[in-house]
């Protein structure tokens, strides 16, 4: 079937590991992109990381790797090796786009700096995804300090105020330090494209891990600049609206947003304090911050007295509000099966398919799609270098030499 998503005609080198850099390259690949991920002749890490379903016999990959990696080819190369080095060249002079996350320097040892590329490929879209940025874009002090997810939430400012009023800092659940500036990789290299099509010029596109979380942030920027104040943590409330925040019900947990006045008297109405549609110190939401502790009592109370079932009634599509999900629940909602969001795909060695999060982004005329799976090391590379005009000789010599590795499909 012809590709006819938006990124059909693009190329992407993908020299990314880990969580960063393989979700940016995903999310092209998802629209349509044709990605072709360079590993060394052990792999991505990730390809360890487990979990492995019981009835998988082979565990070639787990499921930390099937879900950030799907629609792309995998290559296995030596790059330290003149022959890897050619190889690696002969797959840029054909791409419109590089990714890659090492520490500063390494591509530059290795000798694919952004200088050189440029010079050789102008049109080349060189982008990268670090700790604490690359020292092109701004020398951090940290620049040569390796980071994960933890330490970027940890100093991007996001951990500082997420948790209880008492607790520690706390980490956000998911890999955020990984997925926000792997997302924002996406958007400037995307932008960058659009640019050399338009220019011929290539340029050099940089997001540091802890810069993301920052953006993410930009609350607490707003409120140290304009009070002069430091955030902290609020717990499951927000210090600027209120209502806003998660209740309990009698059988778990409920969102309840209402910062909107309508939304409030509605509210009001519903747990039965029509007394407080008007009342000054609850008609407005600057009031109701003020007073956010009444606030939060008076719904809180309301809402340990009804199962979520029963709030869903009460107060489903009348105000902002949803029930606070866990992954059992969203594999057994209803939206989520609508909007094609957990889906099924086959896993080598699993007799039946493993369901992975789908594709968020919904487009009309170009829709994404999940192609196929993630792929096995090296599952791709003779493929590709037959496509590169390399002989079946030169192939099993470079196999035989250790510079590439090459294991079939399984089926």
């Amino acid at each position: 079937m012809k590709n006819k998503s938006a990124l059909s005609d693009v190329r992407v080198i993908d020299l990314t590991q880990m969580l960063a850099g393989p979700i940016c390259t995903q999310f092209l690949a998802d629209q349509g992109a044709t990605v072709i991920k360079v590993e060394t002749l052990k792999g991505d890490d990730i390809r360890r990381a487990g979990p492995y379903r019981t009835d998988d016999d082979l565990q070639v990959f787990g499921g930390y790797f099937a879900s950030i990696n799907r629609n792309k080819s995998s290559i296995s190369v030596d790059l330290k090796s003149e022959a890897g080095k050619e190889l690696l060249h002969r797959l840029i002079a054909g791409a419109d786009i590089l990714v890659e996350n090492f520490r500063a320097s390494v591509m530059d040892r290795l000798g694919f700096a952004y200088e050189t590329l440029h010079e050789k490929y102008p049109s080349l879209v060189y982008a990268t995804v670090r700790g604490f940025g690359d020292p092109r874009s701004g020398e951090s002090p940290y620049a040569d300090w390796p980071s994960y997810d933890v330490v970027a939430q940890g100093m991007g400012g996001i951990m500082s105020i997420t948790g209880s009023e008492q607790g520690p800092p706390t980490k956000v659940g998911p890999g955020v330090g990984d997925i926000v500036p792997g997302l924002m990789l996406g958007v400037g290299i995307l932008s960058a494209l659009h640019h050399a099509r338009r220019t011929g010029q290539g340029q050099f596109v940089d997001v540091a891990m802890t810069d993301g979380i920052l953006a993410l942030c930009e609350r607490t920027v707003y409120q140290q600049s304009f009070e002069n104040r430091t955030p902290g943590r609020e717990g499951n409330h927000h210090p600027l609206l209120c209502p806003f925040g998660t209740f309990a019900a009698a059988d778990g947990w409920v969102s309840v947003a209402c910062p909107n006045d309508s939304f409030w008297a509605i509210l009001a109405r519903v747990v039965g304090r029509e007394d407080l549609v008007d009342h000054p110190d609850f008609a407005t939401n600057a009031a109701r911050t003020r007073n956010s502790a009444a606030v939060n009592h008076i719904v809180h109370e309301f809402t340990e007295r009804h199962s979520k079932a029963e709030l869903i009634e009460l107060l489903g599509g009348r105000i902002p509000f949803g029930p606070v999900f866990d992954s059992h629940d969203i594999f057994h909602d209803e939206h989520f099966r609508i909007r094609d969001m957990i889906v099924p795909v086959e896993h080598p060695g699993c007799k039946t398919p493993v369901e992975i999060a789908g594709i968020p982004i919904k487009m009309s005329e170009t829709p994404g799609s999940i192609r196929h799976r993630a792929p096995i090391l090296g599952e791709h590379t003779e493929s590709i270098m037959r496509d590169l005009g390399y002989a079946p000789v030169e192939i099993a010599r470079l196999r035989k030499e250790h510079i590439v590795k090459s294991d079939p499909p399984l089926v």
